[in-house]
């Protein structure tokens, strides 16, 4: 694990798949891919010709509560945030007003299933696997991620983490998300990592002593360790594994 933090690449290179064309295809995303359609020149991304949830309005979804630095004071809509401003980027990019861009709540877990959505893209720190873009349809990344460690101060975590050492500890972190993954595939701990419900769940069980570490994405963990959890410290963030970020159309 390196203890040096890299500044991670955000990249708002995005297409959607609703542009209408009259000979336009959109392709499946293959496995390992992004899972981004090719946009032709010819598509037409103007309002009126995008098929849209609700007509004349761009709808965005996230989960509740949204967490920063993603988004601030739990308001999407103020355009704060780093999901946030990315989001109306893009509907300024498509051509629409910051007044017509409608937020709504979907949760984490259930943004990635398969079956009708009543958003026109989720924006939430889903990161682009091959089993999710079976069911759904992922633009390209829009941050490139890497995972990160929280314990407190005062865990034998903070100067014991070798390779060897880690697996020895407890983690914990939310249902369904890639820093669950990342504990399961490379960590490999000695104990079944503790699964929560949400990250606030998460943070609370660290805090009370009931697991060692915490791991989360490295923006979340550096606001976390810095201005959420007294008595922690970001002990360091993973190498690459390629992961990163997309909106879910």
């Amino acid at each position: 694990m390196r203890r040096v933090l890299l500044a991670a690449g955000a990249v708002a290179v995005l297409t959607m798949s609703a542009c209408a064309s009259e000979n336009a295809t959109v392709n499946s995303p293959k496995a390992g891919s992004a899972g981004s359609p090719s946009a032709s020149p010819s598509q037409n991304c103007a309002p009126s010709a995008l098929h849209l949830a609700k007509p004349g309005r761009l709808t965005v979804a996230t989960d509740s509560p949204a967490y920063p630095p993603w988004f601030i004071s739990n308001k999407p809509s103020n355009g704060k945030g780093y999901e946030s401003a990315v989001a109306y980027a893009i509907a300024q990019q498509l051509g629409f007003t910051n007044d017509q861009v409608k937020w709504v709540v979907e949760p984490f877990n259930s943004s990635y299933a398969p079956g009708p959505k009543k958003f026109d893209f989720d924006i939430n720190e889903v990161s682009v696997t091959p089993q999710r873009a079976q069911a759904v349809t992922f633009s390209d990344s829009y941050y490139d991620v890497t995972q990160a460690l929280v314990a407190m101060k005062t865990s034998k975590l903070v100067s014991a983490h070798s390779p060897t050492d880690l697996p020895n500890y407890t983690y914990g972190a939310q249902v369904g998300t890639t820093s669950l993954a990342y504990i399961q595939q490379y960590i490999k701990p000695a104990k079944q990592p503790a699964v929560f419900d949400t990250t606030n769940d998460a943070k609370s069980a660290l805090q009370n002593g009931r697991i060692d570490a915490l791991v989360l994405d490295l923006p979340t963990a550096a606001f976390v360790s810095a201005d959420e959890i007294k008595g922690s410290v970001l002990v360091g963030q993973f190498p690459s594994v390629g992961e990163h970020y997309g909106l879910l159309l």
